[in-house]
């Protein structure tokens, strides 16, 4: 059973314990109920799920249909999307189940994105976005089980907590670039401060994120994704004034202008940017990850096609790290 797997891990436990799935009328929640088996092909194609998992999926639904337990975490979850939907910092936790959890483990989050799927594409109505930027964004749940399955070999959805941003109506995909409704906090508002910037904690600003799958991460493609984006902010979120916007990534490591050349793509992205702060901790994992698919991949067996996997797994053999860059710059 699903839940027997997620109580033997102590993490797991703990979260479980924190949704009150042992109180089955102990938690407001809205009324979403999991689609039933007519509805759900067309709701996981609007979510660009692949071909090959959505006869698994519509397997998988009367498994979860009839284990009661597993049935309330699943109402848990829609509850804690739908209940502060649109709120900035709001968007639940996720964690991803253990393998040993198995295809219903896997699957899991995806029943719950497709079962709020109506409600934040009417959230997005009354915000005026327009359609193909709200079905753009949401379809991002398509490429996350790429991911997965390119990693693992098997269908599910990675990293379910990054997807609770877009149902959540926190994060939009506008263009080459995502958008994430944030708020300074400590941390932040001194990069910010650092970068020249007039900013107070609370203060709304843009988180920026890259995509996989989105083609070359050309200069023109993110300044029309930057163009977008101060267009769009302000006519639907008007209440919100975003005068700057951050980037967390490993693509900000000032490490990468050794081995890349001035007019590459990745150091004309970090042009854009004043680079204030770079973790001092190892991020070695996250450019494996985003550039081969799997950060567990032995650095040995790194391939040299490209310039930028010659950069990534070049540095490693020679025994150094990569780091996450922290960027601002003035929208």
């Amino acid at each position: 059973m699903l839940m027997d797997t997620l109580r033997a891990d102590g993490e797991l436990a703990q979260w479980l314990k924190q949704r009150g799935t042992d109180a089955p009328d102990g938690v407001p929640r809205v009324d979403v109920r999991l689609p039933p088996p007519d509805d759900l092909p067309d709701l996981l194609l609007d979510l660009a799920v692949p071909y090959e998992d959505v006869n698994e999926l519509l397997a998988l639904r009367g498994t979860l249909a009839a284990d009661g337990e597993a049935l309330r975490l699943f109402e848990r979850c829609v509850d804690e999307l739908l209940r502060d939907l649109g709120e900035a910092g709001g968007a639940p936790l996720f964690p991803e189940f253990p393998p040993e959890s198995g295809p219903l483990g896997r699957y899991f989050y995806v029943y719950v994105f497709a079962a709020v799927l109506p409600h934040v594409r009417a959230y997005h109505r009354e915000h005026g976005i327009p359609d193909e930027v709200s079905r753009r964004t949401l379809a991002d749940v398509g490429r996350g089980m790429v991911l997965h399955r390119r990693r693992h070999g098997t269908g599910g959805l990675q990293t379910p907590d990054w997807f609770a941003l877009h149902f959540h109506g926190e994060l939009y995909q506008l263009g080459r670039l995502q958008f994430q409704r944030s708020r300074l906090g400590e941390h932040n508002a001194a990069g910010f401060a650092g970068a020249g910037l007039d900013v107070r904690l609370g203060q709304p600003y843009l988180g920026l994120h890259i995509p996989d799958f989105r083609g070359p991460l050309s200069p023109d493609a993110c300044a029309r994704s930057l163009a977008l984006a101060r267009e769009f902010f302000p006519r639907h979120f008007p209440d919100e004034p975003y005068r700057a916007a951050g980037c967390h990534s490993w693509l900000l490591d000032p490490q990468l202008r050794r081995y890349l050349p001035a007019d590459s793509n990745i150091v004309r992205f970090q042009d854009l940017f004043e680079t204030t702060y770079v973790d001092p901790r190892p991020s070695d994992g996250s450019p494996v990850r985003f550039v081969f698919g799997n950060p567990d991949l032995p650095t040995e067996t790194l391939p040299r096609r490209t310039s930028v996997e010659r950069a990534v797994g070049d540095h490693l053999r020679a025994g150094e790290h990569w780091y996450i860059g922290h960027g601002w710059f003035r929208l």
